[in-house]
C-alpha cells in the first residue's frame, strides 16, 4: 500500500496525501445486513449541550456493525472482502463464519481476501486469530484487548496500533500501551494477534481545511485569541504570552507540555505497573 500525491494544481493539492484505496481495499460494496443509518449528535448530549467541542456537519455516512465481542468460539471464520469504514481509521473485512453467519471485523495488517482466522483457547499465534491474554508468549503484539472478560475490544483498536505483551504474572498480562503505559489487564481477557490495519493512516495530510470539514471536525479556536471571559490565556494588548506558570484549559484544569492530567483516585491506578512518557522522550 502506497501514500498517494497530487501534481500541485492547486494550492491544496500541493500539501495533500491520501490512503491508496485501489491497492489497499477489495472493491466490494458494503453487506447491507450490516449497515444502519445513525443519527449524528454534533457533540451534544441529551440536553443539546455540546459535550465535545469540535464536532459537527460532515459528510452523511451509514453506520457498519463492526463486532468487537468475538463470542463465536471455535468456528473458523473467512475473510471475504476488506472495506472501508468511514467511522474508524482502520480497515475492516467481512468475516463469514463456517456456519453462513457474516460479521465486519477490525482486520489486522498483512491479511488478505481468503485468510481465515480462528477464535479458541487453543488458536495458533497468527494475525487476526483470537485467544485470551494469558495464554499469549512475551513479545506478542495485540489488538483489539479487552479490559473486563467477555465485555469486548476496548483497547488498540485505531489504524496501526498495538500493544505488546511483556510479562505474565500471577494470572496478570502486562501489557505495554500504544501510550508507553505499561498496565496490567486479567489473563481470561482476549485479544487478537497482530497490529491494526491501515499503518500509514498517520501520514495522511488532509491538504485544506475543507476535508477536516467532510469529516466533522470543525475549527479549534487557540486560547490566545479569546478573551479573558472566555479563557484563561485570553486577554491583552496585542499578541501576549499566556501570563501563566502552567498551561490550562478553558475550565482552568492543566493540559499539554507534559502534566498530570489523570485523576489522583482514578479506580484503575491498581493496574498501572508504569505510567505514560510525554513529550520527547516517549
Amino acid at each position: 500500500m502506497a501514500i498517494k500525491t497530487y501534481r500541485p494544481v492547486t494550492k491544496s493539492l500541493r500539501q495533500m496525501t491520501r490512503i491508496d484505496y485501489r491497492k489497499a481495499l477489495s472493491g466490494h460494496k458494503p453487506t447491507k445486513s450490516l449497515v444502519k443509518g445513525k443519527k449524528r449528535m454534533g457533540g451534544r448530549n441529551s440536553f443539546g449541550r455540546i459535550t465535545t467541542r469540535h464536532q459537527g456537519g460532515g459528510h452523511k455516512r451509514k453506520y457498519r456493525m463492526v463486532d468487537f465481542t468475538f463470542d463465536k468460539k471455535n468456528i473458523p471464520a473467512k475473510i471475504a472482502s476488506i472495506e472501508y469504514d468511514p467511522f474508524r481509521s482502520a480497515f475492516i473485512g467481512l468475516a463469514i463464519y463456517a456456519d453462513g453467519e457474516k460479521r465486519y471485523v477490525v482486520l489486522p495488517q498483512k491479511v488478505k481476501v481468503g485468510d481465515t482466522f480462528l477464535v479458541s483457547e487453543t488458536a495458533p499465534l497468527k494475525p487476526a486469530n483470537r485467544l485470551p491474554l494469558g495464554s499469549m508468549p512475551v513479545g506478542t503484539f495485540v489488538y483489539n484487548i479487552e479490559i473486563k472478560p467477555g465485555n469486548g475490544g476496548k483497547i488498540a483498536r485505531s489504524a496501526g496500533n498495538y500493544a505488546e505483551v511483556i510479562a505474565q504474572d500471577a494470572g496478570y498480562t502486562h501489557l505495554k500501551m500504544p501510550s508507553t503505559e505499561v498496565r496490567r489487564v486479567i489473563g481470561t481477557c482476549w485479544a487478537s494477534v497482530g497490529e491494526v490495519s491501515n499503518e500509514e493512516h498517520r501520514l495522511e495530510n488532509y491538504g485544506k481545511a475543507g476535508r477536516s470539514r467532510w469529516k466533522g471536525i470543525r475549527p479549534t479556536v487557540r486560547g490566545t485569541a479569546m478573551n479573558p471571559v472566555d479563557h484563561p490565556h485570553g486577554g491583552g494588548e496585542g499578541r501576549q504570552g499566556r501570563g501563566l506558570r502552567r498551561a490550562k484549559s478553558m475550565w482552568g484544569k492543566p493540559t499539554g507540555k507534559g502534566q498530570k492530567t489523570r485523576r489522583p483516585k482514578k479506580y484503575s491506578n491498581v493496574f498501572i505497573v508504569s505510567r505514560r512518557k510525554v513529550g520527547k522522550r516517549k
